[in-house]
């Protein structure tokens, strides 16, 4: 969670833990405001990521910006969460490359794009089986980075091509949005409230637990 000013960040506090988006995100924004000596008039915006990713986290985060966007009477901006780290990955490497985030899926699968230093998508959104055949796809760019939390699962298949660097310690952060945000709010980029929904990428499954008979 992060309180910005134009581009200017003001409060940041995040926790990456697992799933503890229900317990903090609220603790969170009360004290970001407390500290920032800002009141929940004073916001002009609600910022959210808005996917793909984890289902509950996705849930949790829109129902909470929507919540706030609606009382205050507020517009709504979302930020795509592949987008938020190739914001952070380029600003540490400031390469005229492409960029491949990578959130892990499970199994053997990620969620991913590929972005260039402009941070324009050049390949679509899409849930990846990995695999040598798909890996090898994403392998036609000069120079490509690599990073995420899907990352790892994939690296001993992406190490065996040319052009391929790895980057640590990416993950989706609020920090990385307050530029993305600022843009989208001058230009009046904003959702519509009432129909604005995460972007799952995928259907929400439950897995039912066989019984005997």
């Amino acid at each position: 969670m992060s309180l910005s000013k134009n581009e200017e960040l003001l409060f940041s506090k995040e926790l990456n833990e697992g799933f503890t988006h229900a317990e903090n995100l609220h603790i969170f924004i009360e004290q970001g405001l407390k500290e920032s000596g800002i009141s929940a008039k004073q916001l002009s915006a609600v910022a959210v990521s808005k996917g793909p990713g984890s289902y509950t986290g996705l849930r949790i985060g829109v129902s909470a910006a929507k919540g706030l966007a609606y009382a205050l009477n507020i517009p709504l901006i979302s930020i795509d969460t592949l987008q938020i780290m190739v914001q952070a990955a380029f600003l540490q490497k400031k390469e005229m490359a492409a960029y491949c985030p990578m959130i892990d899926a499970r199994r053997m699968e990620v969620y991913t794009a590929v972005y260039d230093a402009g941070l324009n998508q050049i390949k679509e959104t899409e849930a990846l089986i990995v695999n040598a055949e798909s890996i090898e796809k994403l392998g036609i760019y000069p120079k490509i980075y690599y990073f995420g939390d899907g990352m790892p699962k994939c690296r001993p298949l992406l190490s065996q091509m040319q052009n391929t660097g790895f980057i640590e310690g990416i993950y989706p952060s609020a920090i990385h949005m307050v530029s993305l945000v600022h843009s989208k709010y001058m230009n009046k980029q904003f959702e519509n409230l009432a129909y604005f929904e995460p972007f799952y990428l995928k259907d929400f499954m439950v897995l039912k637990k066989k019984t005997g008979i």
